[in-house]
């Protein structure tokens, strides 16, 4: 037992230089702090108290239906919207869509102990607590770690912070796989995602965080901020190497201005699926990083650079991510290693051990 608990002391510290943390270990502390009531402060400055753990909880964006699937909190949703159609079982759920944004008599037919509204919902926070219902307001998600704090908050609103640690850790390991891939690339790809009509995502947007992750740089975060609609002279000046589109886009790059841009002209695209690019959230995060890397830098990528859940958790049996390529196109012929399963192996050792280590304690 001695020479055992050795071999996981150096685990651990190898995991900890590696930037990897055994994730039950600390999911289990953070559970010990997930009792109710709870009173947290919203984006609209508003204390929302939560006396028990919500039973019936219902989202209004798609990006928070998909945090409570990966936290394992499916069983608490009620009702969703349409956006989020593509989640396992999603259909026995209540559509609470309106033709824009939601329909407040419909969130309110749900019989929702806690209504979880993210930034894109911030028109239906008023109308719905006017209703009498609870509703926390969730702040924009800009960046990784914005979606991070997102994800352990809902957790923590719903008693489901265990599985909100174990979520982030996954995606921390894919988002630290990919950066292996991309980390010493200096001379990356100019990129733009253009949404039709001229309007494009630009800077302080997830959008562009998930761009860089992938190695490449937004152009139109430059010298604009958010999603302004751009001219063509503007969009030609810009001229990116590549354009992400998605299946709502997919021929956009036949069109002009973009067709007159590099990227047009050398028909250079990275195609990722509009839910994974549009909606902040974990699994959002690490399938679209592994899309775009691959096809950014398909000699670069090894497809064992893909850390599964299983590798971070015990606990939560999580929805797969679809990280398997959806193109071959690429912008760059770079080479050079791929990142390895070595940190998931280093996580699977640490779990382990952490589990001993509990069944050891008095």
């Amino acid at each position: 037992m001695r020479r055992l608990s050795l071999v996981c002391v150096f685990v651990l510290l190898v995991g900890s230089f590696a930037g990897i943390a055994p994730a039950s270990a600390s999911a289990a502390t953070q559970a010990n702090h997930c009792s109710f009531p709870v009173t947290m402060t919203d984006a609209t400055g508003t204390e929302v108290t939560i006396e028990e753990r919500p039973e019936r909880v219902t989202t209004t964006n798609p990006s928070a239906a998909q945090t409570m699937w990966e936290i394992g909190g499916r069983s608490q949703v009620v009702g969703l919207t349409q956006y989020a159609s593509y989640l396992d079982g999603a259909a026995s759920r209540t559509n609470v869509s309106a033709s824009f944004g939601v329909n407040v008599e419909r969130v309110v037919g749900t019989n929702p102990d806690l209504v979880i509204a993210p930034n894109a919902s911030a028109g239906d926070v008023a109308p719905l607590r006017q209703a009498g219902l609870t509703v926390y307001h969730l702040p924009a998600a800009t960046t990784i770690e914005d979606i991070r704090t997102k994800t352990t908050t809902i957790g923590r609103l719903t008693g489901n912070c265990e599985g909100a640690s174990e979520a982030n850790a996954w995606m921390d390991a894919n988002v630290d796989a990919v950066g292996q891939v991309t980390g010493d690339v200096e001379d990356r790809p100019t990129a733009l995602y253009p949404l039709g009509g001229g309007y494009v995502a630009a800077g302080n947007t997830f959008v562009t965080s998930l761009i860089e992750l992938a190695g490449a740089e937004n152009v139109a975060a430059r010298n604009h901020t958010q999603y302004p609609q751009l001219s063509d002279e503007v969009i030609l000046q810009l001229d990116p190497d590549v354009l992400f589109v998605t299946e709502n886009t997919a021929t956009i790059a036949e069109t002009e201005p973009y067709a007159s841009t590099t990227a047009g002209e050398t028909n250079t695209t990275v195609i990722v699926r509009v839910r994974d690019i549009n909606q902040p959230a974990p699994r959002s995060v690490v399938s679209f990083a592994h899309n775009a890397t691959a096809q950014l830098y398909p000699d670069r990528y090894d497809a064992d650079s893909y850390v599964p859940r299983s590798a971070v958790t015990k606990t939560i049996e999580p929805t797969p991510a679809d990280h398997t390529p959806s193109t071959d196109q690429s912008t760059t012929d770079a080479s050079g290693p791929g990142f390895t399963a070595v940190a998931a192996l280093v996580a699977l050792l640490a779990l382990a051990c952490t589990q001993q280590l509990r069944r050891r304690r008095p």
